[in-house]
């Protein structure tokens, strides 16, 4: 049966009330009293489908002497639209203007509004669509990507118990013209991928269970590198253990959702008394991680200085002068492949 806008209002309310939303229409009624004829609003924060109609209807709400776009569509006073951002951390700048762009307006006068206000300093496409075609575009974007994640992390667990390298398959498979495996990693982390998909799952959860599916199994892998790096320091819980990565990407310092934080974590609270984190892009441990005992942010040789166990979590570059050689007398844990691209 086809839902009608009213539906899909109903549905998202919940949802729309959440944490992250809140922010949003926090900013959308701290703007309302100075709000002005002529005034376009661009929402750009990764939001659920209808965020934008509900911040209509509040600024409706609170300045009845302006019309808005919901209630007055290509005549109303003030015009609103939805553009999702896509910027990749270390490279904002050239991306806000290199990026193309999405425009979602509430009506067709807001959407072209937002092309011209975007035109003056972006120099990708600029496409304008409606405000929920574009809200969703932004989660589907990312679940698209966490999908494909889970693939490969659910190949590597594959591999791994069959005793295959899941590098070398991937390789192969790759040498398709039409296949492009990602790589498999620690888990999934960041403000995005973790959160975006369930946003579209919680709309009808009985036709989307290959989205919850993929962040179940994306969710799962931290806790299996926890079972290797347990599985490798046996029973003695005074076992070295080096930790290599704290971000949940390479190369940045942002620790958001980092599926690191949780294996550090995770072995914390499992009672391990030596575990020593390598972040060189952190001066020091995040809150979580900084009140747990016997958790010590080390510089890569004393970490992995007569470490039983070393594992690799995120393959930070200026993890590059690590080599097998200095890991002879502990256990090497990489479910990131890094000592396998950076051999020599």
């Amino acid at each position: 049966m086809n839902q009608t806008p009213t539906d899909l209002d109903s549905q998202n309310e919940s949802r729309i009330k959440g944490d992250g939303i809140s922010y949003v229409f926090s900013a959308i009624r701290s703007i309302a009293p100075v709000l002005q004829a002529g005034n376009l609003i661009v929402i750009e924060s990764t939001s659920p489908v209808c965020t934008t109609d509900k911040a209509a209807e509040i600024l409706s709400e609170m300045r009845p002497d302006l019309s808005l776009p919901n209630k007055v569509p290509g005549r109303s006073d003030v015009m609103m639209a939805y553009c999702p951002e896509r910027v990749l951390p270390g490279a904002a700048i050239q991306e806000l203007i290199e990026n193309s762009r999405t425009l979602g307006g509430l009506d067709r006068r807001s959407g072209e509004a937002a092309r011209a206000l975007y035109s003056r300093f972006v120099t990708g496409t600029l496409r304008v669509t409606d405000a929920r075609a574009a809200e969703l575009s932004k989660l589907a974007e990312n679940s698209f990507r966490d999908v494909n994640i889970a693939f490969a992390n659910e190949l590597s667990m594959l591999c791994e118990r069959i005793g295959v390298d899941v590098w070398e398959v991937i390789d192969i498979a790759n040498l398709h013209p039409r296949v492009n495996i990602l790589a498999p990693g620690a888990g999934v982390g960041g403000h995005c991928i973790p959160v975006d998909p369930w946003f579209i799952h919680e709309m009808a959860p009985e036709i989307t269970p290959l989205i919850r599916t993929a962040r179940e199994v994306n969710d799962r892998k931290p806790l299996r590198v926890v079972e290797q790096i347990e599985d490798a320091a046996g029973n003695n819980k005074a076992t070295k253990i080096a930790l290599l990565g704290l971000s949940y990407k390479p190369n940045v310092d942002d620790l958001r959702e980092s599926p690191a934080v949780e294996i550090v974590r995770e072995l914390a609270h499992a009672g391990y008394t030596n575990l020593h984190v390598v972040e060189p892009h952190v001066e020091q441990l995040p809150r979580e991680l900084h009140q747990l005992d016997h958790v010590h942010l080390s510089d890569l040789d004393m970490a992995i200085k007569n470490a039983d166990v070393v594992a690799i979590l995120v393959p930070h570059d200026a993890f590059s002068q690590l080599r097998r050689i200095r890991l002879a007398s502990g256990t090497l844990i990489d479910p990131v492949g890094y000592t396998r691209q950076n051999r020599g």
